[in-house]
Order: structure tokens, then sequence, then C-alpha cells
């Protein structure tokens, strides 16, 4: 006797303007979800996304909750904490995008409040399901030095964060999974251009093994890229989380082998948003989950503070 089919989980998105809309376009498409609809303030978002998706426009975060096992909380920063609190409070689990939120304080009541009501968050650190971190994480193994530059053109949307919060808590997030060790120490510097915060950062953090990260941002480049050099022992990594795609230069005798990496290509957020609704159905901790959102958040705001007091200084 066949096994009946489990049931879609209903899955709804608080907020579709740039990246709203894909996680929208997803949940539509992934076998497992079934979109039952939006919350968006903006007209010309909500109709052009129920359109295309033949899914309602709830007039209130409390009736999106109502209605969802799942949301997607896709608005701007420093709006996340209040709405992941009215979602959490009817008892849906939560994608939340990154940064988690814009502060320690707000992290903490999102993570006492979820726990509370025994539902997941995930945190949309996206490149950490990206097939080219699933690459290193099988590749890299005690490492000694990383770098990762990570540029994009300037837009107006993201702005009321800076580009740490912005762009570089990507990377903060990768190195700390990367290397697995406490970060010891923290120098950071960065420069306004377009925005009253910072528009391009440098950080370099000293974890307690000895290894270093060095991280740049900028959101004022001309051209975009998001690119990881990892040097170890047995020879080095260089890999493109945009392309996905990549080299490895290995120790072989006395000479250097070069090899290019194997990287299955995938869209990054349906993996993420798979991964994401097969821990609400199994039950299991997300790779990214609250906690660790919060300390790739703290990392953030620890930057942001150096960068923004040396303004002042």
């Amino acid at each position: 006797m066949n096994e009946p089919m489990p049931s879609p989980l209903k899955c709804g998105v608080a907020g579709v303007g740039y990246l709203g809309k894909h996680h929208a376009r997803l949940y539509h498409a992934l076998e497992g979800a079934q979109l039952v609809g939006i919350f968006e303030p903006n007209d010309e978002a909500a109709n052009a996304v129920c359109a295309d998706y033949g899914c309602p426009r709830y007039s209130s975060l409390e009736e999106l909750g109502a209605a969802c096992e799942a949301v997607s909380v896709v608005c701007p920063t420093d709006r996340h904490a209040e709405v992941a609190h009215t979602l959490i409070d009817h008892g849906c689990h939560l994608l939340v995008e990154k940064p988690l939120c814009v502060s320690s304080e707000e992290a903490e009541s999102i993570l006492k409040r979820a726990n509370a009501a025994k539902v997941l968050v995930q945190v949309g650190h996206i490149e950490h399901y990206n097939p080219v971190m699933t690459f290193l994480e099988g590749e890299v193994d005690q490492p000694k030095y990383l770098t990762v530059e990570r540029l994009a053109p300037f837009q107006p949307r993201g702005t009321e964060v800076g580009v740490v919060l912005d762009l570089m808590i990507h990377d903060v997030g990768i190195a700390m999974a990367l290397v697995d060790s406490p970060i010891e120490r923290i120098d950071s510097i960065g420069v306004r251009v377009l925005s009253p915060t910072e528009d391009i950062a440098n950080a370099r953090l000293l974890f307690a093994n000895g290894c270093v990260a060095n991280l740049s941002a900028s959101r004022v480049s001309e051209k975009k890229a998001r690119e990881i050099r990892v040097f170890q022992d047995s020879g080095y990594l260089s890999l493109d989380f945009m392309n996905q795609k990549g080299h490895l230069i290995k120790k072989s005798g006395p000479s250097l082998e070069r090899h290019e990496v194997p990287v299955e290509q995938g869209e990054p957020l349906a993996l993420e948003l798979e991964s994401f609704l097969s821990c609400v159905v199994e039950t299991t901790t997300p790779k990214t989950d609250g906690s660790f959102g919060k300390s790739a958040l703290e990392v953030a705001l620890t930057i942001t503070r150096q960068i923004q007091s040396s303004w002042n200084s």
C-alpha cells in the first residue's frame, strides 16, 4: 500500500519587494510548499506577486500568521523584530532574512519568543546553502588565512543599515563556520560614500586558533564580486560564490597542482528554502539557526561600532 503524500506546508511571505518576490516564486514552485498568501504594504509590489502566483494579499500580519505554518520575513531589517514577534505569536516557523535584526537585544527577544512558542527560526545566510559553501565545508581543514571580497554597485535598497550588516555579514558567517574557533580580536575600518552609514568596509578577524580572516565589502563598486580564498597547509582554494566555480591548488611533492573545482550548480535561495521546509517537517535544527544568526550579528555590530567610533574620534 502506498504511503500518503505529506501535505505541503502552508507558506507565506511578509514583504515581497526585490528579494521577497523570489521567496514567493519559490514557495509557489517547490513541491513541499503551498504559497497561501503575502503581506506587503506597497500596492504595486503586492499586486504583481498576487497576479503572478494567484495568491491572496492579507491586510494584516495577524491574518497572514493565522493562515500559515511557515513564513519568510523579507521586510527591511529594522522591522524584522516586530514582524517576527507577531508571526511567532501565531505559531509560525520563520525564515528571517539576514541580518536577523538590528541589535543583540532584538535578537535575544526573537530567540526567546520562538523557543517559548516551540517554533523554528532560520536566518537567511544564503551563502551557507550555496553549492560553493558545501564544497568548502568538505575541503577546508584547519585554515590558516582566508580572504573574502564582496562587491556590489550602489542601490538605495538596504541602506537602512551599513554595508557591514548589508553585505559583510555574509562573510562573517562564512568565516565563523569554516574556522570554527572563537574570535579573539577584531580590527575594522570603513568609509561613508553615498549613505549616512559605511558603504565600504574592511575587517580583520583573529581567531583563537591563530587563523586570520580578512573581509572586504563595498556597495559602491562598479562590478559585482563574491570571492573567497582559503589558505591551509595542504594548499589553497579560490572560489567564486556568484558564478559557482573555482580552483584548488594542492601540494604534490615539491610542486603545486591546479584542479578545477567540481561545484554542482544550483540556485542558492531555492536550496535554502528547501532546507528550511525540510527542517520544519523533520523538526531538525537549521544550519543557520537563530543562535548562529545572533552570533554573526554580534560580530557585525562590533565591526560597525569600531568603524563609526573612528569617525567620531
